[in-house]
């Protein structure tokens, strides 16, 4: 059931195209499951299940679905030599809505996983506001950043940003552990690219003006 050809971007991120997959990510526990595996190396179903919210049976039935599509696998065995662990198969994962919208089934797909990922992120961040971000202090506390920056662009210069930032944050995310400086900590960026309902030719001249946030 795994992709025919399998493409990552250059950070390492499976780009996802056939709607089933997309279909199969587009649940919480399911996106939850992949976000801890990712984050935290292998775990068992019974481990997950709590902080997934579900049953350990339910937990495995997702991780057998997932593992149908070679997002997870197999990980390192427990250390009791009984529970079965799995991890990610995936560093992360991309998609991108078909251009074509006759492409009816991938575009549904495609719209139902973008949907639970945005949910799936202001989870996380309503969970980071209460548990990590009360504890941090110093530099880590300064460096927390939060911008919701307008910009007025095509569709290939749109493309192009989005290229760029990947290009720039590929040297970090592709190092090894042992390059990385000391103190360094794991940090979400999450990253929406929202294109307004209509061209700016279309808006009322009185929306001019500056192009800030």
């Amino acid at each position: 059931m795994a992709p025919e050809r399998e493409q990552r971007n250059r950070l390492g991120d499976l780009i996802v195209t056939d709607p089933r997959m997309m279909r199969a990510l587009a649940h919480p526990a399911r996106l939850a499951i992949m976000d801890i595996l990712r984050r935290e190396g292998p775990s068992s179903a019974t481990e997950l299940a709590p902080r997934v919210g579900i049953s350990p049976s339910a937990a495995s039935w997702h991780l057998r679905h997932l593992a149908g599509f070679g997002l997870v696998r197999d990980g390192a065995p427990h250390p009791d030599g009984r529970a079965r662990r799995w991890e990610s198969a995936v560093r992360g994962f991309r998609f991108d809505l078909p251009g074509d919208p006759a492409d009816a089934e991938r575009h549904t797909a495609a719209r139902a996983l973008a949907r639970e990922m945005m949910a799936h992120g202001q989870a996380q961040l309503a969970q980071w506001l209460t548990d990590v971000e009360p504890g941090l202090d110093g530099e880590w506390e300064q460096g927390v950043g939060v911008a919701n920056t307008r910009v007025v662009v095509d569709t290939a210069e749109l493309a192009a940003i989005q290229d760029g930032i990947e290009e720039l944050l590929a040297p970090y995310v592709n190092r090894d552990p042992g390059e990385r400086p000391a103190g360094s900590r794991s940090v979400r960026l999450l990253r929406y690219a929202l294109p307004e309902a209509r061209d700016i030719d279309a808006e009322p001249d009185s929306a001019g003006g500056g192009e800030g946030a």
